[in-house]
């Protein structure tokens, strides 16, 4: 792939060039470390003294914050200009990425096995040790990289890539264009049993997932993260999400597009999230819930109930404190249900005081 220009990646991207758009870019660095060839960016005002320092050949930069260089007193240097410059970065670098990693493999490994009825198009790449059951279907241009699993009937979609030990069960979809990473599991059976009554206890009885997952287009799934199936119908993760590593979504969840889930995050089942929410790691939802659109849900925090207005913010996570202070707070935190006792009954006897008169304290009222 040819090197582009500043001119070239501006085009690309709706950005507009201040300075010299034949200058070539040969890639990507932090401010404090680009030199000669190399494309910077400031989408945080609290660097902008290493963009002014900056011996990067351009920066990325919103127009605020080229009128803040200005500002300081450097007015020469070569811009790229954006009205969002982190997503103009990100662009680029899909640019770069994409050259870097372009694989020109075609064709089945001769060490993969890939069952009669099969549909593998000439144009994928299907690594060593692969397993693709009969019925499944792969899309265009689709690469299988060594010891991936995909079940009967299951679904790929055009351009889509399953890194190295991803397994993809029977009968479930995955979009188009989408990453899965590796040990990431799509399909396996949702955590669904009937609790038995005995003399003795409670035994479990397995209740059969038939179900699928589905993942929609330009979603993103982390290492060792796991999508359960639907115990019957489907648990669907919609179009341009994206699933960080180890992330739970149990049976029946549905996530809306365009959602973000942090890592080791939790979703029980039945739970549907709504579009465009943001969900930090380590968060947990309970099941059976629905959350609005555009949540977003700080890391730690436990939602227990619904939450039915969209766009609001959630945290549930008490600051970290010195060991010691916290052991205090605790202390106080653990009788509160014994002082809020006394500030109802203090409260009571207030309200039973007639306009006048005071309330005798027991040394008065033994005098």
């Amino acid at each position: 792939m040819k090197t582009p220009t500043l001119g070239q990646l501006a085009t690309d991207t709706g950005a507009q060039v201040v300075g010299d758009p034949t200058l070539i870019v040969r890639g990507l660095a932090p401010l404090d470390r680009a030199g000669d060839g190399q494309l910077a960016f400031l989408s945080n005002p609290l660097y902008l003294q290493q963009a002014l320092d900056s011996r990067a050949t351009a920066i990325i930069v919103s127009p605020a914050d080229l009128e803040r260089i200005r500002e300081h007193g450097r007015a020469d240097g070569n811009w790229l200009v954006s009205p969002k410059p982190y997503v103009c970065f990100a662009l680029i670098a899909q640019h770069f990425d994409r050259a870097a990693k372009r694989d020109q493999r075609v064709g089945i490994d001769p060490r993969a096995t890939v069952a009669e009825g099969a549909v593998v198009p000439a144009s994928c790449y299907i690594g060593p040790n692969v397993v693709i059951e009969a019925g499944a279907t792969l899309g265009e241009r689709v690469r299988v990289l060594a010891n991936t699993y995909i079940g009967a009937n299951a679904r790929v979609g055009d351009d889509t890539l399953l890194y190295a030990n991803v397994s993809i069960y029977h009968d479930c979809v995955v979009g188009d264009r989408c990453i899965v990473h590796s040990g990431a599991v799509i399909g396996a059976d949702g955590f669904g049993f009937a609790p038995d009554i005995q003399p003795d206890g409670v035994t479990f009885v397995k209740i059969p997932q038939t179900g699928r997952a589905v993942l929609g287009n330009d979603v993103e799934i982390g290492a060792n993260t796991a999508v359960d199936r639907g115990a019957m119908g489907d648990t669907v993760v919609e179009e341009g999400c994206k699933l960080d590593n180890q992330v739970q979504v149990a049976h029946n969840v549905r996530v809306g597009a365009h959602t973000v889930i942090a890592g080791c995050a939790a979703i029980a089942g039945s739970t549907t999230i709504g579009r465009f929410c943001m969900i930090g790691g380590s968060a947990n939802f309970a099941g059976h819930l629905s959350i609005a659109d555009r949540t977003t849900v700080s890391g730690g925090t436990s939602i227990t109930k619904s939450i039915t207005k969209p766009g609001q913010h959630f945290t549930s996570v008490f600051p970290f404190l010195p060991h010691g202070e916290w052991e205090r707070n605790a202390a106080i935190v653990r009788g509160l249900a014994k002082l809020r006792e006394r500030v109802m009954q203090l409260e009571k006897r207030l309200r039973g005081q007639t306009p006048g008169t005071t309330t005798k304290t027991p040394e008065e009222k033994s005098s």
